[in-house]
């Protein structure tokens, strides 16, 4: 059965990385924008990354312009907005499409995984996905969850 470490994304920096390489690690996979309402959670996702990564957990961000076009930047602006506003660490891919016909593989797996609450499809920025060390999808929460009402979800699969 295919998992989320079967999937290769492109960073924001325009390399292919194979997801395989956060095996043994539990994700929180969130797609992202930078002039969202949510888009300050960008410092609890960051907050969590770091005080979690050590015992391994990564979060990874996927900015997506499909909602509101609330993410209209390029790679570069995207990084620059992160880490000058959020001094992001955490793992940021290329823009992607979440739904339709053009979304990601990974997403089209992420959603046929765990449906939300009105369906598969993403409904907005900031929708997060709780992934298993084995890669397996064990959680889906919405864009008005908090990062940090997370962290004790995250600490029982470390």
């Amino acid at each position: 059965m295919a998992g989320v470490h079967d999937f290769t994304a492109r960073s924001l920096a325009g390399e292919d990385i194979a997801l395989k390489r956060y095996e043994g690690q539990v994700l929180l996979i969130v797609n992202t924008a930078s002039a969202c309402g949510f888009t300050p959670q960008y410092r609890g996702l960051e907050a969590l990354h770091q005080a979690l990564n050590p015992r391994g957990f990564s979060v990874l961000g996927f900015p997506c312009n499909q909602f509101g076009s609330q993410e209209p930047g390029d790679a570069r602006q995207i990084e620059q907005f992160c880490a000058s506003h959020y001094a992001i660490t955490f793992p940021m891919f290329e823009k992607i499409e979440v739904n339709g016909q053009n979304a990601h593989p990974l997403y089209q797996y992420l959603k046929n995984a765990k449906s939300g609450l009105l369906g598969a499809s993403i409904k907005w920025n900031f929708t997060k996905f709780l992934v298993d060390r084995s890669g397996r999808v064990v959680a889906r929460h919405a864009p008005t969850t908090k990062p940090e009402g997370l962290t004790r979800e995250i600490e029982a699969l470390l």
